[in-house]
């Protein structure tokens, strides 16, 4: 029997059911923030059976269901990317609404205006351009105002996501602008429909609504993550995010990087707001970003940088979406439930995350482990 390993195996044993390890955490902020949900339903009189069913019927029940949750994703999961992009270079993007909303407004225009014999592969690529683009110099407006003045990037994110959702309003207002031609008393002004070469195909699914979006978001995601760690850009950013000062003194350009990483962060929360309108039912309405850009935000905070946990972390949220609009259908649970479990995961997490990464810290001890021949040789072991 080979025993010259087992202390270290012993240790990756402990390490890995430690209740500091993040997986473990994660799961029981999960637990707990379903129990802190099932309790305010029974609290609004519905039966916890009910309700869980209704959930999962809500998420997963039907294709139409998980098609729903699938767009939703898709969206949630650009503006986390976007975010996260930022991030990476010291940044913090809270203003993901009013980037979409900008988006929206620009695929719009640009979607009503298309003749009706150009063909999709041409369209679609301009509408969801526009998008970016729109997103993109929305966003360069708190990038330069940062570089140049040092203004603070909250502050000047936060504020326009006002403007942009007000520019939301004006544009489905005014006939002048996107309001279609006529509108009765009980429709809410919203723009004309995209010309049907801009809607995004179906991914073909039986009786899904679900649609490319989720296949662009993913593929988007997968770069990102391969640029953000294995190329020059990446480094950059990375090095502006740790120390500008020591960047700066490599060579690095501190505020062209920093501009550059705000404004693809708001490139990526337009193309979130292209998708939806160039989904169904494909017009420019008032509150269409429906708060995609503060969940995208979480979304992004909770990933912490990994592309593959902004993938998971979106289809979560995602679901629970579709599944609180269920709930209240058929247990007549207030839809604002998944809100408040939603803040609660989102309180847990980030408690626990800081929890888990105050550890005891590895000390070195002393001949923890005297290998035959060499009383002198030591290893470092958890205190």
């Amino acid at each position: 029997m080979d025993t010259a390993n087992t202390p270290m195996r012993s240790r990756l044993s402990t390490a890995t059911i430690s209740p500091r390890n993040p997986v473990i955490v994660g799961l029981g902020a999960v637990v707990i923030a379903a129990v802190v949900g099932l309790a305010l339903a029974a609290a609004a009189g519905a039966n916890p059976a009910t309700v869980i069913q209704a959930l999962i019927d809500g998420t997963l029940g039907s294709p139409f269901a998980v098609g729903t949750s699938m767009n939703s994703a898709a969206v949630l999961m650009l503006v986390a990317i976007g975010f996260t992009i930022a991030y990476r270079a010291g940044l913090v993007n809270v203003g993901g609404e009013g980037q979409i909303c900008l988006g929206g407004i620009a695929a719009t225009a640009v979607g009503v205006s298309l003749p009706a014999d150009v063909q999709p592969v041409l369209a679609i690529p301009l509408t969801l351009a526009a998008a970016v683009l729109g997103g993109a110099l929305w966003a360069a407006i708190a990038a330069w105002l940062k570089v140049r003045r040092g203004a603070s990037e909250i502050i000047t994110t936060l504020l326009l996501n006002f403007v942009g959702l007000a520019m939301v309003v004006l544009m489905v207002h005014e006939e002048g602008l996107l309001r279609q031609p006529m509108t009765s008393s009980e429709t809410l002004p919203q723009s004309e429909s995209l010309t049907d070469s801009t809607h995004l195909p179906l991914l073909g699914l039986a009786k899904n609504p679900a649609t490319i979006a989720i296949v662009l978001a993913v593929v988007l995601a997968a770069i990102v993550g391969i640029m953000l760690r294995h190329s020059a850009v990446g480094i950059r950013l990375r090095a502006v995010g740790l120390s500008p000062s020591a960047a700066a003194r490599l060579g690095v350009p501190i505020d062209r990087t920093a501009f550059l990483g705000l404004t693809a962060a708001g490139g990526c929360a337009g193309l979130a707001g292209g998708l939806l309108v160039t989904t169904a039912p494909f017009v420019l309405a008032e509150g269409f970003s429906s708060g995609f850009g503060f969940s995208g935000l979480v979304v992004g905070l909770l990933a912490r940088g990994s592309m593959i946990a902004v993938a998971g972390v979106s289809l979560l949220f995602g679901f629970l979406v579709s599944g609180g609009i269920n709930l209240q259908l058929e247990a007549g649970v207030p839809s604002s439930t998944i809100t408040v479990v939603q803040s609660v995961l989102i309180i847990l997490i980030a408690a626990t995350a800081w929890w888990a990464s105050t550890g005891p810290a590895t000390k070195p001890t002393a001949a923890a482990d005297t290998r035959a021949g060499d009383s002198n040789t030591t290893e470092e072991v958890p205190a």
